[in-house]
C-alpha cells in the first residue's frame, strides 16, 4: 500500500517535508485540484511518513510494526473517509465516528491521519460537524482533505485547512510518465491525455479499465445515430448503463472538437482524430446556436449531477441525444 511521489508534485512534498522536521505542520491541510493528477496517492504518502516509527529521510522504513499493520491495510490510526457509494455524500455520521475515534489516544503513540476524499461531498450537516474537529483536532492529529472543487466546499472549511494546490502537469511531464509507465508509443500517450484533459492518473486509469470499450460503444452510437441506424431511446438505454459524468464529457469533448474546427478553421479534431469523418461533417453542417445550445444543457446536467441530484438517466440522455441527432439537421 505504498503511494507514488509523482515528479509534478515535487515541490509540494519539499514544502511538506520541511514544515514537517521544523514541526510546523497544521493540524489540517486541504489537497485542492483538479482529478486524476495524484493528490489522493500524495496523501496517502505523506500519512505514511507521518505513521512510520523510523523514517528514512522523507520515506517511511516499510519494517517498523506501525509500518507493518499499514501495509496489511489496518493502521487503527489511519482513518480514511468517502462516500459510500458513487454520486452520494459523506454523511453525517460518518463525521460523528470519526469524531469519537479521534478522542481516544493514537494505538501506535504517533500522529493519527485522517484522509478524505473527495471532500467536496460533505453535505450540510456532515461539513457542520466535522467543523468541530478542525477547531479541536487534538495533539499530532492531521486531516487530509482531498478536493477536486473547493468552490463546493464550504467556506469556513476552507478557512480552517492550509490549502496546497495540485496543477495539472505539463503535457510533456504527462506525457512521458504514462509512456512509461503503460509501455506506449508517445503518440498514444499523448491521445489519451487529450481525452482525459491532460490528467495523467485518469489516463492510466482509462487505459486500464473498461472505459475505452465503453467510449467506443459511445462514439459509433453517435454516430449511428446521425445516420438514423439507431434510435435515440436505444441508444439512451444503451448508455444508461455506462458512467454518466463520463459520457457528458465525452460528448462535450467532441462539440469542442467542432468549435475549434469551425472557429479556427482546423481540418482535424484535436481531441478525438478517431472521429475524424464525422466532427468534419458536423463541423461543416451544425449552426453554432444548436452547438452551443447542447453544451449548455450537458452543462447543466453535470452540476445537477456533481450536486448529487438523482435525475431520471434515461430521460435525461434521451434530451441529450435529440439534440445531438439534431445538429446535422439544417432546420
Amino acid at each position: 500500500m505504498s503511494a507514488e511521489l509523482y515528479p509534478w508534485f515535487e515541490r509540494q512534498w519539499q514544502r511538506l517535508i520541511a514544515q514537517q522536521q521544523a514541526d510546523r505542520l497544521p493540524h489540517a491541510l486541504l489537497l485542492s485540484g483538479p482529478a486524476g493528477v495524484g493528490k489522493y496517492d500524495f496523501a496517502e504518502r505523506l500519512a505514511n511518513l507521518l505513521l512510520c516509527h523510523a523514517p528514512l529521510g522523507s520515506a517511511p522504513c516499510g519494517q517498523c510494526h506501525s509500518c507493518e499493520l499499514r501495509q496489511a491495510g489496518h493502521h487503527p490510526d489511519l482513518i480514511r473517509i468517502g462516500p459510500e457509494g458513487v454520486g452520494k455524500p459523506i454523511k453525517v455520521d460518518q463525521v460523528r465516528t470519526l469524531i469519537d475515534h479521534l478522542h481516544s489516544t493514537a494505538q501506535q503513540g504517533g500522529y493519527r491521519v485522517v484522509i478524505m476524499e473527495p471532500a467536496e461531498a460533505l453535505n450540510t450537516s456532515s461539513a457542520n460537524a466535522l467543523l468541530k474537529i478542525l477547531e479541536e483536532p487534538g495533539d499530532r492529529t492531521l486531516l487530509l482533505l482531498v478536493c477536486h472543487q473547493p468552490g463546493q466546499l464550504m467556506a469556513t472549511i476552507r478557512s480552517r485547512c492550509q490549502r496546497i494546490d495540485f496543477a495539472t502537469p505539463s503535457p510533456a511531464d504527462a506525457s512521458a510518465w504514462l509512456a512509461e509507465t503503460l509501455g506506449l508509443e508517445a503518440d498514444r500517450a499523448e491521445q489519451l491525455l487529450r481525452l482525459c484533459h491532460g490528467a495523467p492518473l485518469r489516463a492510466r486509469q482509462l487505459y486500464e479499465g473498461d472505459l475505452l470499450e465503453q467510449r467506443k460503444k459511445l462514439m459509433t452510437g453517435l454516430a449511428d445515430l446521425l445516420r438514423d441506424r439507431v434510435s435515440v431511446t436505444d441508444l439512451a438505454l444503451q448508455m444508461s448503463k455506462f458512467d454518466l459524468l463520463q459520457c457528458l464529457d465525452w460528448l462535450n469533448s467532441l462539440l469542442s472538437d467542432i468549435v475549434r474546427m469551425q472557429l479556427a478553421g482546423l481540418s482535424e479534431p484535436a481531441v478525438n482524430p478517431d472521429m475524424k469523418r464525422m466532427l468534419q461533417a458536423l463541423a461543416k453542417q451544425a449552426s453554432s446556436i444548436k452547438i452551443f445550445a447542447l453544451a449548455d444543457r450537458i452543462q447543466e446536467e453535470r452540476v445537477s449531477l456533481m450536486l448529487r441530484q438523482n435525475p431520471n438517466r434515461q430521460l435525461l440522455l434521451e434530451r441529450l441525444l435529440l439534440q445531438w441527432s439534431g445538429l446535422a439537421r439544417k432546420t
